[in-house]
Order: C-alpha cells, then sequence, then structure tokens
C-alpha cells in the first residue's frame, strides 16, 4: 500500500540535464588542454619556443592540465591556461553545482500535491541510483589512491618499485585523505599522492554524503509510512 502512495518532490531532470552538458564540455575541453599540453611540453623541452630570455623550469600543471615554460624575463604555457581553462574551471563548476543542488533536492519532501509526484518504490529507485554513481566513483578514485596505504600502511612510499637495498621510508600518512610523506635514503621528503589528487578523494566524497543521506531518508520515511499504515488497517479492522 505504501507504494502506491505519492507525495510531493522536486523536479531535478534540468538540474541532471545541466550536469551532463557540464560534463560533457568538461571533457571535451579537457582533451584539448592535454593534447595541446603534451605537444607544447615537447617543443619547449627542445628549446623551439621562443620566451623573454634563458629557459629555467618547465612546470607540469595538473588541472586544468597545462605547461608551463618559465623564462628569466616571464612565462610562456599552453593547455589549460587563458580563455580555455576559464572554460575547464567553469565547467567543472557548473557540474558540481548541479549535482550538489539535484542531490538536495532528492533529499526534501514536499507536502502532497506540490511538485512532481512519486511513489516511495521510485523515490528508493531514484535516491538509490544516485547514491550508486556517486559512491562507485568516490570508491575508485580513493581505491587508486589509498591503495598503497590499505595493503601496507608502513610501507606505502616503497609500493611497487624497484628501490634496492635503500627503498624510501613511510614517516607519517593518513586514511582520508589518502596521503603519505615519504623520505628517501638522501633525506628528501615528498608527497606519495599529488595535492590535486587528495582534494579530488574530499571533494568526491561530499555528494556521494549527500546521496547517501537521500537514501537513508527515503528508506526511513518508507518504513515510518507503511508502519502507519499498518497501524491503521489494524486499526479499522479491530
Amino acid at each position: 500500500m505504501s507504494n502506491t502512495l505519492t507525495h510531493g518532490a522536486f523536479r531535478t531532470e534540468r538540474l541532471w540535464a545541466g550536469a551532463g552538458v557540464s560534463s560533457l564540455l568538461l571533457f571535451l575541453s579537457f582533451v584539448v588542454a592535454w593534447v595541446d599540453a603534451i605537444e607544447f611540453d615537447e617543443r619547449c623541452s627542445q628549446g623551439m619556443v621562443e620566451g623573454p630570455g634563458w629557459l629555467g623550469d618547465i612546470r607540469h600543471q595538473a588541472f586544468p592540465p597545462a605547461i608551463i615554460c618559465e623564462y628569466d624575463g616571464g612565462e610562456v604555457s599552453a593547455g589549460g591556461t587563458g580563455v580555455l581553462g576559464a572554460v575547464i574551471w567553469c565547467a567543472f563548476a557548473g557540474l558540481a553545482l548541479c549535482v550538489l543542488l539535484a542531490l538536495l533536492a532528492e533529499c526534501v519532501e514536499l507536502p502532497a500535491g506540490t511538485g512532481l509526484q512519486i511513489s516511495r518504490g521510485e523515490r528508493l529507485r531514484r535516491t538509490g541510483t544516485a547514491f550508486f554513481v556517486t559512491g562507485s566513483v568516490f570508491a575508485l578514485v580513493y581505491g587508486l589512491a589509498a591503495w598503497p596505504l590499505l595493503t601496507g600502511p608502513s610501507s606505502a612510499c616503497s609500493a611497487g618499485g624497484e628501490w634496492g637495498e635503500y627503498p624510501p621510508k613511510t614517516l607519517e600518512y593518513g586514511l582520508f585523505p589518502p596521503q603519505a610523506t615519504c623520505m628517501t635514503h638522501s633525506g628528501s621528503t615528498s608527497r606519495l599522492n599529488a595535492g590535486w589528487v587528495e582534494n579530488l578523494t574530499v571533494m568526491l566524497a561530499v555528494p556521494a554524503l549527500i546521496s547517501a543521506a537521500g537514501l537513508a531518508l527515503a528508506w526511513r520515511r518508507g518504513r515510518r509510512e507503511a508502519h502507519a499504515a499498518r497501524a491503521a488497517s489494524e486499526a479499522s479492522a479491530g
């Protein structure tokens, strides 16, 4: 009986459509920036790029993907910089905003007769799908970043490499976000994961938690409604 009753919900079709368009734009612009950065990196390394003065260093930017050639009188860059970099950031911000608003809308229940009318079963399917997708993406990224820590925290920095007699030592580590401080035999220190990987795992945890809360609320409301329906049925039968 509880699955035949309907209640009000926000219409999130436009938000999910906006998330789809933003993700497509983000993917295309990211690929263009990545290909441009690869070609520019090779040209800059071979001295084929003219800059203000002599070449000092070549910096690799992870997000947006870009190559920045530093000269003594300034910088020359390619990839996700300028207009293309702005497009990537705007697409990323649009994707994040649409997804977060859509997930928050799934947690809100409107009075009956207002908004989109859906059943408890449909609400559970919607929130369950959202949790499966966001949770799977988070689990994939987190698993790739944290696998050395999960399999052997004390030897995370030396996992997967042929280091000989002096593998790097793991000084300290944390599982969330997945990160560790590594020290080589010479005494220099570095981080196990890049900073953008660490930030990405934290950002992906937010939609996964929101969708989990929406699923829990939908299940709880369904149980409460079913219990009230059984109580009313027993009262009328008695």
